[in-house]
C-alpha cells in the first residue's frame, strides 16, 4: 500500500467473515461488469464510481467492510470515508475478492451459457 493508505483500518478475509457474522456489511465496490462475473455472497452492489451518490446511506451503527478485486480501489474508498466523511465504522478487505478466494471462502459465479 501507498502511504496515502498508511493506517487505514483492514480486516484480512477471515475476519471480515466474522465481522460479517457479527452484523457487518459487505459493500462490494467494483463496476457492473465485475460484479456480474464474481461476488462474494451477501456482499451489496454499490460501485465507486456512485459513491457520492450513496455513501450517506451506510449504516454508521455498525461495521461497513469495502471491497473490490485486490484491495486497492477499496482501500482508496475506505480512507476517503474517514477523512471526508468522518466515518469511524469502515474497514477495507485486504487483498479483495482475490484474497476472500484464496482463502478458500465461497464466491457466487455468474451461470456460464450451457
Amino acid at each position: 500500500m501507498t502511504d496515502l493508505f498508511r493506517g487505514v483500518p483492514e480486516a484480512d478475509p477471515q475476519a471480515a467473515t466474522e465481522l460479517m457474522a457479527s452484523g457487518a456489511v459487505m459493500i462490494d465496490i467494483r463496476e457492473a461488469d465485475e460484479w456480474d462475473e464474481v461476488r462474494i455472497p451477501g456482499a451489496e452492489f454499490r460501485p465507486l464510481s456512485e459513491i457520492n451518490d450513496w455513501f450517506e446511506d451506510l449504516p454508521r451503527d455498525r461495521t461497513v467492510i469495502l471491497q473490490c478485486r485486490s484491495g486497492n480501489r477499496s482501500a482508496m474508498a475506505t480512507a476517503a470515508l474517514i477523512r471526508q466523511a468522518g466515518m469511524d465504522n469502515v474497514v477495507n478487505l485486504a487483498g479483495g475478492i482475490i484474497a476472500w478466494h484464496q482463502a478458500g471462502l465461497p464466491i457466487d459465479l455468474k451461470a456460464l451459457p450451457h
